[in-house]
């Protein structure tokens, strides 16, 4: 999709673009006719396209119309003549770290928001503050996050009980993945996050068979239910999400009895991109254009290099996000999936543009760092490390403080700021003093360790 070039005509050659005889894929796979969520999924790269531009003139001209910001920024842009994706191109980008300002200057939603407050299902909060806004459910669209796309290929089925462990506080995701069962036809329980024996009586007492939350805490639950010799049996399939699924943990699960698919969304965005049963790469959700760029512009890549996701979300008009950088990183795979899904496929989540990590399913930033580090005068330089533990984040705090202190002095610090970063951040961290000046100088407030097998 992101590969599309202008003809000498000037219509975009989608197709020929996605259809590269030289494409590694060779075989596709035996596939049942419920395998599909809907028809959209296996339609021809051209059709989609036309439908894609189409869809996006709309979403332009819908927001400058009602929206603030974007009539702002795009106030020379005529959205009849964005006809391709050469010239989705460029258009300005918007990132993250511009909103939260935006907001603070034009509450609620800095200007974005292009719907009436009836119109709206759910205001989330993510972390930095920042804060996005979802329309309600409507006969068209019945699913404005989308992730039923993804629970459907991941073998959620109407009907199927469906365990959310996902966060119902303040962040979205429990909302998200509920209301996309919902969709599909599924009732949930809304487990949320801890609490792992009371959820592991409420999984043996209703046998739910689909499970949607993060992988290590799946693993969590799995390994407990079976120490209590009470193996939680009925979970035999997930839609995993919030951090990374290396291969040993998904085989971990796999023999734990669960098999899982991971899902790529974000607060802002809703899914991005899903697994199939295929497991090569990560299939384009059917209502964004991804572009993937190089990072700090809006300049798009050359194909198969890799650079900053850019996102256009096509399906949430009350809230319009047009060329959202996200920060992650990611490239784009030639040919299509084996499943006989024919968008465009990314290699998943490879990393962040900038410093910023997703630890347990929450991004943490340099600035929240900082705010840790301001509200203690005595800290000098504060590095937060983040490693992984037998598949599971571990993160620790590690500070310099200004001039000596004594070994009691150095405990009382470590706890004081250990409750402030857990206030800051919505994580629990170990907090280590070390000595002044052993804190490598490179420039890193969070340096990422892990590595993924």
């Amino acid at each position: 999709m992101t590969r599309a070039s202008k003809a000498k005509s000037g219509k975009p050659k989608a197709v020929k673009a996605s259809k590269t005889k030289k494409a590694p894929v060779t075989k596709t796979m035996k596939v049942r006719a419920d395998e599909y969520f809907d028809k959209r999924e296996i339609r021809s790269p051209a059709a989609r396209l036309k439908s894609q531009i189409a869809a996006l003139q709309t979403l332009i001209a819908h927001a400058k119309k009602a929206s603030p910001y974007y009539r702002d920024i795009l106030k020379d842009v005529k959205p009849a003549k964005i006809t391709s994706l050469a010239a989705l191109a460029k258009l300005p980008v918007t990132r993250k770290s511009d909103l939260a300002p935006r907001q603070k200057a034009m509450p609620p939603l800095g200007g974005l928001l292009a719907g009436k407050p009836s119109e709206i299902a759910n205001v989330f909060q993510s972390p930095g503050p920042l804060y996005e806004a979802y329309g309600r459910p409507t006969a068209k669209m019945k699913d404005p996050w989308r992730f039923a796309r993804a629970m459907w290929a991941a073998g959620c089925r109407p009907g199927d009980l469906v365990h959310n462990t996902f966060s119902y506080h303040l962040t979205p995701a429990g909302r998200m993945t509920e209301g996309s069962a919902h969709a599909i036809g599924c009732p949930v329980f809304p487990a949320g996050v801890g609490n792992t024996e009371l959820q592991l009586d409420a999984i043996i007492q209703l046998q739910p068979r689909v499970y949607c939350g993060t992988p290590s805490f799946l693993k969590i639950l799995l390994e407990k239910a079976k120490e209590s010799g009470k193996p939680a049996t009925s979970l035999t399939k997930g839609l995993v999400g919030g951090e990374a699924l290396p291969p040993s943990l998904r085989a971990e699960l796999k023999s734990l009895g669960a098999e899982v698919l991971q899902s790529y969304g974000t607060a802002e965005l809703g899914l991005i991109a899903y697994e199939s049963k295929a497991m090569e790469g990560m299939i384009l959700d059917e209502d964004v254009i991804v572009e993937i760029v190089r990072p700090g512009t809006g300049d798009p890549v050359a194909p198969g290099e890799v650079g900053e996701v850019v996102v256009t979300v096509l399906a949430n008009p009350v809230y319009p996000m047009i060329r959202f950088a996200t920060g992650d990183l990611s490239a784009i795979l030639p040919g299509i999936s084996p499943c006989g899904r024919t968008n465009t496929r990314i290699k998943g989540w490879m990393g962040r543009a900038d410093q910023t990590t997703k630890v347990k399913g929450m991004f943490v930033t340099p600035g929240q760092i900082g705010q840790v580090a301001a509200r203690h005068p005595e800290i000098a330089r504060a590095r937060l490390e983040v490693s992984s533990e037998n598949n599971l984040d571990a993160v620790v705090l590690k500070i310099e403080a200004k001039g000596h202190v004594s070994t009691v002095d150095a405990t009382a610090l470590a706890k004081a700021v250990a409750e402030s970063f857990q206030s800051v951040c919505k994580l629990r961290g170990h907090v280590e003093v070390v000595a002044t000046g052993s804190l490598p100088n490179d420039g890193k407030v969070i340096a990422d360790l892990r590595t993924y097998q």
